[in-house]
């Protein structure tokens, strides 16, 4: 299964029923899957299906889908209130006789509020339920849409992070072969070490004293933090092969890779380690930041 993003955009439109109607699909980082539907008053049928439908194509991400639909072509059915016109001449045939006045007219009675309604014939059950179908079924192609855009970029992102592991493998080994892990390296700086402190005049314990170079020889150590590193690298490089929502695993993988990197640099007490170490953290971040993207 391949890859996948979680930002992507679709959209689909058609008519039916009477209607034209249009979907837009959005969709963007999100820590779990978060389907925010946007139905015009009456659409509510919708909502059940849809949300199922995003549930078993999407494992992530915050999706806003908006639905947009308009009645076309629908007759107009005019009605005139029987009742206020009744209770309107009523009213004009008191109060005539008592004002000087032209008579109302026709166009003035019927344009007063409440006489003359116009509205829309209502529609069939037929065309609604055929309305519906399709405007679900459009649903249905911009999610396939929505899918498609989201791999494709996840298939970019996959390309970048194989580059980004590539490169921390390389700087692992770099690390790894660097000069300043020699033992005789380790040995020059610890018998320096020793030396400030010794010709400082005071008096150690000699026992003592071996026992605390023994300890600064553990801390330059980086054997673990370089194991833990390639081990991560083969573990994420394994979870890009397999594809799917495996956006999740990546992202440990990238804070473990930041925690090694973290303790490479602060192990560190030669130059050139360093600044392996600071331009391996400098490519974890990047990995890091990238993987926040996958599903």
């Amino acid at each position: 299964m391949p890859l996948a993003s979680m930002t992507g955009f679709a959209r689909s439109q058609g008519s039916a029923g009477g209607y034209h109607w249009a979907w837009e699909l959005k969709s963007v980082n999100g820590k779990g899957l978060d389907l925010r539907l946007r139905l015009p008053q009456g659409w509510d049928a919708i909502e059940v299906p849809a949300r199922a439908s995003a549930a078993r194509h999407l494992a992530r991400g915050n999706v806003s889908a908006t639905l947009t639909a308009e009645r076309t072509g629908a007759l107009a059915a005019v009605r005139v209130n029987e009742e206020v016109l009744a209770a309107l001449l009523e009213t004009i045939g008191r109060i005539t006789p008592r004002v000087e006045a032209s008579p109302p007219s026709l166009d003035g009675i019927l344009g007063l509020k409440g006489v003359m309604e116009i509205t829309e014939m209502e529609e069939s059950a037929a065309a609604r339920r055929e309305a519906e179908a399709a405007v679900a079924a459009g649903f249905e192609a911009a999610l396939s849409d929505l899918v498609s855009a989201r791999r494709n970029e996840g298939a970019a992102l996959a390309r970048l992070l194989e580059t980004r592991l590539v490169e921390i493998a390389r700087l692992t080994a770099a690390a790894e072969a660097s000069p300043a892990r020699a033992p005789e390296a380790i040995r020059a700086r610890l018998a320096e070490q020793v030396k400030s402190i010794v010709g400082t005049g005071e008096k150690f314990d000699s026992d003592r004293l071996y026992q605390e170079a023994i300890l600064l020889a553990a801390k330059a150590d980086v054997r673990e933090e370089l194991d833990r590193l390639k081990a991560h690298v083969e573990a994420a490089e394994k979870l890009l092969a397999e594809g799917g929502p495996v956006g999740r695993k990546l992202d440990f993988l990238a804070q473990e890779l930041n925690r090694e990197s973290n303790t490479l640099c602060a192990k560190s007490n030669d130059v050139s380690l360093t600044a392996i170490g600071l331009d391996l953290k400098a490519v974890v971040d990047q990995f890091r930041e990238q993987v926040q993207n996958l599903e």
